[in-house]
């Protein structure tokens, strides 16, 4: 391990790989430290938020420092299934990267059992990994300006799915109907870390098994709360045609 700190209460942990980096996460889950606040994992890095008020950053470097990231993290018990129609732009590239059929990108697809790695980009996106040993992909040489919300991809050795339109440059598969982002429910991110995904192809699903997979995973349509506004001044009112990952809007203040 690799300390360096961020600023007073944040610490960053460097590590050697993704499964040390997962192991560290599963240990100060399961046996937390007094102080810290939140863990924020990536693919070689643990960011650790703690109150400075607590403990001093040099004993809990001291703490963490003891901890064994050799153990593998155990599986987390939550499992989410997420059906895909499987007609991404890049499938038919992808199977020629591979030297195998379409058939069978989506058979070896649904056939992985995957675990979210760490959040990505956006809010909702995760990093899913432990798919088939064959998966592992150049992302596109010319990155698309919008990939629409709702695409699976790939990119290296692992899964995602874009949780709302964004540019990007992962080999897209297929598309869900499945929200990986709602501010309607209790917790927005559909996947969070440790949770344990499948992929199912809707083609081979009957309306029943489809509706089944929905209401095991606890799954929501996506449906944003409404609220009819009217103007008191129409002349200067504003509408939001295309809104981006983040759009705030500010007034000229009081």
């Amino acid at each position: 391990m690799r300390f360096l700190p961020v600023n007073l209460n944040a610490l960053m942990v460097e590590l050697d790989n993704l499964e040390q980096t997962l192991s560290l996460l599963a240990s100060l889950k399961r046996e937390p430290i007094a102080g810290i606040e939140e863990l924020v994992p990536a693919a070689r890095t643990l960011l650790v938020y703690f109150r400075p008020a607590s403990q001093s950053m040099a004993t809990l470097i001291g703490t963490i420092s003891q901890r064994d990231v050799a153990l593998r993290a155990e599986r987390s018990s939550t499992r989410i299934a997420i059906p895909v129609h499987y007609d991404g732009e890049d499938l038919a590239e992808v199977a020629d990267l591979m030297g195998i059929t379409p058939a069978e990108v989506v058979q070896r697809h649904t056939g992985s059992h995957y675990t979210v790695a760490f959040p990505g980009f956006a809010p909702g996106f995760a990093y899913l990994t432990g798919g088939h040993a064959s998966f592992d992909l150049p992302r596109r040489i010319v990155p698309r300006t919008r990939i629409p919300a709702g695409s699976v991809g790939l990119a290296g050795t692992f899964s995602g799915v874009y949780p709302q339109a964004s540019p990007g440059g992962w080999q897209i598969i297929g598309t869900t109907p499945t929200a990986m982002w709602d501010i309607t429910r209790d917790v927005p991110a559909l996947l969070q870390p440790g949770d344990q995904v499948q992929f199912f192809d809707i083609a081979t699903l009957s309306v029943a098994d489809n509706a089944e997979i929905t209401r095991a995973s606890g799954l929501k349509s996506s449906k944003l709360l409404k609220k009819e506004i009217v103007p008191t001044d129409a002349s200067v009112a504003l509408e939001v045609r295309s809104p981006g990952l983040q759009t705030l809007f500010q007034d000229l203040g009081r």
